[in-house]
């Protein structure tokens, strides 16, 4: 079965999938070897991304490519292949696009309930491309977050990503002095194509980051000074172990990444989630193929 974007999108309803994220980093049958990424001309990459857990094995398969920014065409298109380990069948195969910007939210969606210092806040989206539509209605229907500032390069796309919020009950302003808006909004998801910074401003005590824009080494969205006063004054998390060699912000930075917890220890330690929440957290996304096996899990309960 070959699912579309719309019908791998109804497959991955946001609560479900953010379940399934939480529950993918408890369970130990889950493998997911680091992916390989074979560069491509113009500054493309082809990424081939293959995890398992007892029951289900994924192959992702996607291409990067950022010149096709402003052309009509996504940056990221490519497929996720779901076999059955027991028989060894191919069940479905799912819109790579979709499941990457569906379960790339779902993940901030859930290190946000776990680390940020207030939830009921307003939420600050810097990108308002595919991931920056995802965030936004991922943090809005399981946050529920009603108040949402919208900054972008592209000053239609902010309208239209506006417009979009109001169609699902929040109430949206773009905006475009993104260190101004920083004082107003505790939850900030960074969704760029990293090209270049964009954050530049120290966030407030109270602020929740995730940054999930930049995820090579070679791109970047916030400044060193953030990610180093994110360091020294708060948290910094990582999405797995994979970010250390992966995350351009914190690497410019200077930053020893290999002190960071990731989220699987924020979720498997119960005495750090109740922690006192001090601080901004910066939480650094760079993917992880254990995000589009939890993604074919929940794909996979409306197949059963």
């Amino acid at each position: 079965m070959f699912l579309d974007a719309t019908q791998t999108a109804a497959r991955l309803p946001y609560p479900a999938l953010v379940a399934q994220v939480r529950a993918v980093l408890g369970d130990d049958n889950v493998v997911a070897p680091q992916r390989v990424v074979q560069p491509l001309a113009g500054g493309a990459a082809l990424f081939a991304m293959p995890a398992a857990d007892a029951r289900i094995a994924i192959a992702k398969l996607i291409t990067y490519t950022p010149a096709n920014a402003g052309t009509g065409r996504p940056a990221i298109q490519g497929d996720v292949v779901v076999f059955d380990v027991a028989t060894g069948e191919r069940r479905f195969v799912l819109d790579g696009p979709t499941v990457t910007a569906r379960r790339t939210a779902a993940v901030s969606v859930l290190a946000a309930q776990l680390l940020a210092p207030t939830m009921r806040a307003s939420l600050l989206i810097v990108g308002a491309g595919a991931q920056g539509r995802a965030h936004l209605d991922a943090f809005v229907q399981v946050l529920g977050v009603r108040d949402v500032l919208i900054a972008s390069r592209s000053a239609s796309s902010a309208q239209a990503l506006a417009e979009h919020a109001r169609s699902i009950g929040a109430n949206a302003q773009v905006i475009t002095n993104i260190d101004a808006a920083m004082r107003d909004c505790p939850l900030v998801a960074m969704c760029t194509p990293a090209r270049e910074i964009a954050l530049n401003a120290v966030p407030r005590a109270d602020a929740f980051i995730a940054a999930v824009g930049a995820f090579t080494p070679a791109m970047a969205e916030i400044a060193p000074d953030v990610c180093l006063h994110c360091a020294q004054h708060g948290r910094v998390v990582l999405d797995t172990r994979d970010a250390i060699h992966e995350a351009g912000d914190l690497i410019r930075a200077g930053l020893d990444m290999q002190s960071f917890a990731t989220l699987r220890d924020v979720v498997r330690s119960a005495h750090a989630q109740t922690q006192p929440r001090r601080g901004p957290v910066l939480f650094k996304s760079c993917g992880w193929a254990g995000w589009d096996l939890a993604a074919a899990r929940t794909a996979a309960l409306g197949d059963s």
